[in-house]
């Protein structure tokens, strides 16, 4: 019998490299379970502080850090704030975890550089959704608790940061920004403007290069505290 020729290897699937930082082991051990059982992803180390998690940030050139914000040390902000200046972790993201959503250190963690936050108790699927979100390139925020958090932020007294420069964006520039900030990614912003996706993508990258922001999260930011966007529109 002639045995049929082999199609060839099957085509492999980017596996995300994952990294959890959070001091608290037992924790650790149940989201590296939890991330272990994804075919698409690998936890490559665990960090019990922050300073850790960047030194494994950089020996194990993780795709993504699933960072708690309360740490010993160097807790889960500085850390997320030393990834994201260091020029050659430029493609690392982080996502950071909190109790509760209502945690007003979500919002300085979104402004030192994080693509996104979540509840320590979201459900399992969420949170391997919530990964390869961000892996991807994309902000995980929730407009709703995005807003409310700025919001409240902005409202103490002494704690409201400078405006965001917006004067370098054009007109366009600021409406896709507009719509960055309500949630929208690069297809849904191109639908509402008549665009291409690429000429969506291509204002999103030109409008972070004129901010010297490096993340969807902190253009986020940017559009509330400027008041381009108001908590309630």
């Amino acid at each position: 019998m002639t045995t049929p020729p082999s199609a060839g290897p099957d085509p492999v699937t980017p596996v995300i490299r994952v990294l959890l930082a959070d001091d608290q082991t037992l924790v650790r051990a149940a989201f590296a379970m939890l991330i272990e059982s994804a075919p698409d992803m690998e936890v490559v180390g665990q960090a019990g502080n922050g300073r850790e998690a960047f030194d494994l940030a950089h020996s194990e050139r993780a795709d993504v850090v699933v960072m708690d914000i309360r740490m010993p040390g160097t807790d889960g902000i500085e850390a997320t704030r030393l990834i994201a200046s260091a020029e050659d972790l430029a493609g690392v993201k982080v996502l950071v975890l909190t109790t509760y959503d209502t945690d007003e250190n979500v919002v300085e963690a979104l402004r030192s550089g994080a693509s996104g936050f979540l509840v320590k108790d979201t459900r399992p699927a969420e949170l391997l959704a919530a990964i390869r979100t961000v892996a991807g390139g994309e902000a995980l925020l929730s407009p709703g608790p995005t807003a409310r958090l700025i919001a409240r932020v902005l409202r103490t007294p002494g704690s409201a940061p400078a405006p965001a420069a917006l004067d370098p964006l054009s007109a366009r520039e600021r409406e896709v920004l507009t719509l960055v900030a309500r949630g929208l990614n690069n297809t849904e912003i191109a639908d509402a403007l008549a665009l291409s996706p690429l000429t969506a993508k291509t204002h999103v990258s030109r409008i972070m290069g004129k901010l010297g922001i490096r993340d969807r999260a902190q253009l986020v930011i940017a559009a509330y505290e400027s008041g381009l966007v108001v908590p309630g529109d």
